[in-house]
């Protein structure tokens, strides 16, 4: 009898249909059945051993909550018949009410029940305990991940235990006595697709967080950690990557394992119906060598691929940006997205004005960063271009690499860029009531506003809301080297690496309207109407070891 090994997981949900990814122990035919007689089901596909189905529902009725269940040939396997959870439902949008979108990214699995977890409680792991107490009250719409999922570069020490266990951290493939971009030991990494899907079990096989991304939709997209730390910093990098006889294997099973796990889920109905990959990997009795050759060629030509998608909540247009496979590397064209993509973004921000109210562009990097360290990317792109010389260059590099210096203000011209569509998008008599860029990555929290040279402002509140990590450390370093990143004596600093870069100004001012905050916690943006407010919470343990999520921060960003 084919088991349920991973999931459901609700992902898509519109007004009248839902998708439900699954992994079940053998090929079978899964199948959603909702208590209202809505169904879906689907047979399996395989990669690499595992079998999963990504099952569509449709004939849901707009502004309802259904319970479902999960079966696998015919016989249930979800809820579980122990199950301490209430039961998974599918709620649709009716289009008139609020949207909730909670937001984070960087979530390192969680270490057992018994063992005290060393980063705090998980912000997910507590959001699910409070909706699992509370079924009837407020929750999210859907949950935007931005980033870092599965950390295949720091495994948890049961999952090093575990792969010392299955080849020996001595392993050629790859080899202990290889180094990673960090200086690292390989061998602990994870090696090929089969450790890649022992992290996905780690992270999606705690009870909580099975149960809440069982109930509550989800949208994804990678970061550097799902690959490696720094993935795509430079061309030089990746040239020392690929040089080293580990680096094919790595990425193509990240790149395999993230479309089957994340991707996939991200589409619609209609676009997965229309999705050529996905078909011949349903049609072959194995997919892994389609999808090996998929990823192949998305390595090697990254504009072969769009990872990035949109997704329509209502009167809510979220554009989820793929800032890592899609960015161009070789100087002097560097870009954090390369032209087809970045036409593509413009074409979607622009798509059909007055159609929404609130523009939403997720980005795993943060835009708008405090002043010292934009100014320092800035000057560290510069020095890595030549403008100073082929010394300073090579120190510029090493330092691109050591510092993580490769966020949108080391890609000054994508950074301008992206300035301009946003004041695009936010002015006219059809402008949204805001645009809102939503990141993660930075390992905390912060609300920056912008201001555009010459006093005219678009017609939209325009933010950068921040918000890391969902559970992760939080070094001291970091959190002293972030809240002096926005005070006046780092401005002034920053002002000297600008101009030894001779770097161009900015088309845009900003200031800290917020924070930094440093905690694992969530973001959550209620959207109606024109109306539009935000909720910082952060997970904290309370006595008898219990966690909770308390508000640091409520406000409101439109009337």
């Amino acid at each position: 009898m084919a088991e349920l090994r991973l999931g459901p997981l609700l992902r898509y949900v519109d007004g009248s249909s839902a998708t439900f990814w699954v992994e079940a122990s053998r090929p079978c035919v899964a199948e959603v059945r909702c208590a209202d007689g809505a169904r879906g089901e689907a047979r399996t596909f395989q990669v690499a051993g595992h079998h999963y189905a990504l099952v569509p529902v449709s004939g849901l009725t707009p502004g309802t909550t259904v319970a479902y269940e999960v079966l696998l040939d015919g016989a249930t396997v979800w809820p579980p018949a122990d199950s301490r959870f209430p039961p998974s439902v599918v709620r649709t949008p009716d289009g008139d009410a609020a949207v909730r979108v909670t937001f984070g990214s960087c979530r390192w699995a969680a270490p057992p029940a018994d063992e005290k977890d060393p980063v705090g409680p998980d912000a997910l792991d507590t959001l699910a305990a409070r909706i699992a107490a509370d079924p009837d009250g407020e929750r999210p719409d859907v949950l935007l991940l931005l980033g870092d999922q599965v950390y295949a570069d720091e495994v948890s020490k049961a999952t090093r235990a575990w792969i010392a266990a299955r080849r020996g951290l001595a392993d050629p493939s790859p080899s202990s006595r290889l180094r990673s971009n960090k200086g690292d030991p390989i061998g602990h990494q994870v090696a090929d697709y089969e450790e890649y899907t022992r992290l996905y079990y780690e992270s999606w096989l705690d009870p909580e967080i099975r149960w809440l991304l069982s109930t509550v939709p989800s949208c994804m997209i990678f970061d550097d950690h799902d690959v490696i730390d720094d993935w795509n910093t430079s061309a030089s990098w990746l040239a020392d990557m690929r040089a080293t006889p580990w680096w094919r294997e790595r990425v193509l099973s990240g790149l395999m394992s993230y479309w089957v796990h994340q991707h996939l889920g991200n589409l619609s109905p209609r676009e997965l119906s229309d999705d050529l990959l996905y078909a011949a990997v349903r049609e072959t009795p194995d997919g892994t060598d389609v999808l090996r050759a998929f990823a192949a060629q998305a390595d090697a030509d990254p504009a072969s691929v769009r990872w990035s998608y949109r997704r329509d909540f209502g009167r809510t247009r979220l554009i989820m940006l793929d800032t890592r496979a899609a960015r161009v590397l070789e100087e002097p064209n560097r870009a954090m997205l390369d032209p087809g993509e970045a036409e593509w973004l413009r074409e979607q921000a622009l798509d059909a004005p007055g159609s929404y109210d609130h523009l939403l562009i997720g980005t795993s990097l943060p835009w708008l960063l405090p002043h010292l360290v934009h100014d320092a990317e800035a000057w560290n792109a510069a020095l890595c271009r030549g403008e100073r010389g082929a010394r300073w260059a090579r120190f510029g590099e090493d330092l691109r690499r050591r510092a993580d210096l490769e966020h949108w203000a080391a890609f000054p011209e994508s950074f301008e860029a992206l300035t301009a569509l946003i004041a695009e998008a936010g002015s006219g008599a059809d402008a949204p009531a805001t645009v809102l860029v939503l990141s993660g990555d930075v390992h905390h929290a912060y609300v920056a506003e912008p201001s555009w040279s010459g006093g005219v402002q678009p017609d939209a509140r325009v933010l950068q809301l921040t918000c890391s990590p969902v559970h992760n450390s939080i070094p001291l370093s970091i959190r002293l080297g972030f809240r002096f990143g926005w005070s006046g004596p780092a401005r002034a600093l920053g002002h000297w690496f600008a101009r030894h870069g001779r770097c161009a100004r900015p088309a845009v001012d900003w200031r800290n309207t917020g924070g930094p905050w440093f905690g694992n916690q969530l973001m959550t943006l209620t959207l109606h109407g024109r109306s539009a407010s935000l909720r910082l919470e952060q997970a904290r343990e309370r006595r008898g070891g219990r966690a909770r999520l308390e508000a640091v921060i409520e406000s409101a960003l439109s009337p």
